[in-house]
């Protein structure tokens, strides 16, 4: 029998046990946010090195206790199932490029951080290089020439390999073939991209002309490296459609294979970066995402080593998970910091 002296010693000891536990709880939900959640997240439909960092992004989700359900898909599709609600997170959405499709959906989605790349991308027009110091095309206008443009056709007008049907970038594109006068000499092609340009990059291994648009950290840029295989060809002028904001200069400077040596480069747009849409409930409901997402970014070399990975060995599953996981090693003590800071965030 226990004493009535006693008794309130074991109340004390009962209810410091039973606050102990309660705080262990409390410490372990922060530990794992995301425990019994799952985060619907989405990947572009354009590969590329995106995948990568996907896996890493994931990777990160799921120390934090979430479970990750990764589809792929265009982004088009993407803001209309994130705007009802259907997916939760994408962090390959190429902007400005696509900023009039997210500002339909801005008030069911928000941007989260400042882009995956460390200082961001370029994107322009490129042709071979060996048929631009044959014939010196330093500039893209001189396309408006019947006689330069017929290098790169067969009815006496240049094909451009343009973007996507339903790419932005390929709206970006028409417009300026339109203000620079070029429709009357250029062609532009609008097919499966990746597909397009697989043909392109044989035909410059075979030394034979091509003429395509291209961004950079990308596949392509791996595969026909600028000022060696291919050249950048300047613009005449800044130029957007009305949808499409203009973010700063085209100018860049220092660009690698601009032809004729022009520095700064006039690009087909300023810099882009790939940016982070989330559905705003989840993102509500979700702090540690919104404080992870806002910490990541990779630099400029660690894009181009995975393109140049994807092209030589190819995007199988296994090659972009082993390029995960060996980054995260290579980088443990960075990612580490992300989901601590994440898992404060809370």
């Amino acid at each position: 029998m226990i004493s009535l002296s006693a008794r309130p010693f074991i109340k004390t000891v009962a209810a410091a046990a039973l606050a102990a536990v309660t705080l262990q709880g409390a410490a372990f939900a922060q530990a794992l946010p995301g425990k019994g959640k799952t985060v619907r997240y989405a990947q572009s439909d354009s590969l590329g090195a995106n995948y990568v960092t996907a896996q890493i992004i994931s990777r990160a989700m799921k120390e934090l206790g979430y479970e990750v359900k990764l589809s792929t898909l265009n982004t088009t599709l993407f803001f209309q199932a994130a705007g009802q609600g259907d997916l939760d997170l994408a962090t390959d959405v190429n902007m400005p490029q696509r900023e009039p499709a997210f500002r339909a959906v801005e008030k069911q989605a928000e941007l989260l951080g400042s882009g995956m790349i460390v200082g961001g991308g370029i994107n322009g027009y490129l042709i071979d290089k060996k048929t631009a110091t044959a014939h010196n095309i330093t500039t893209l206008v001189q396309m408006k020439d019947p006689k330069i443009a017929a290098l790169f056709g067969k009815d006496g007008r240049a094909d451009l390999i343009n973007c996507d049907p339903g790419w932005s970038c390929g709206d970006v594109v028409d417009f300026q073939l339109d203000k620079f006068g070029l429709k009357d000499t250029v062609r532009s092609v609008r097919g499966k991209y990746e597909t397009l340009m697989v043909e392109a990059v044989a035909r410059v291994k075979r030394g034979e002309p091509a003429f395509f648009y291209a961004w950079s950290p990308s596949w392509v840029n791996n595969a026909l490296i600028p000022g060696e295989d291919v050249v950048w060809l300047p613009t005449p002028e800044d130029a957007l459609p009305p949808n499409v904001p203009n973010r700063g200069s085209a100018l860049v400077p220092g660009v690698k294979g601009c032809a004729g040596g022009a520095d700064p480069c006039r690009m087909a747009m300023s810099s882009w970066n790939w940016a982070s849409v989330a559905n705003k409930q989840f993102v509500a409901a979700n702090p540690a995402i919104k404080t992870l997402i806002e910490q990541i970014k990779f630099p400029l070399a660690s894009w181009s080593a995975w393109e140049f990975n994807i092209n030589k060995n190819g995007a199988s599953s296994a090659n972009i998970n082993r390029m995960a996981d060996e980054w995260i090693t290579q980088n443990k003590a960075m990612f580490d910091d992300w989901v601590a800071k994440a898992r404060g965030g809370v």
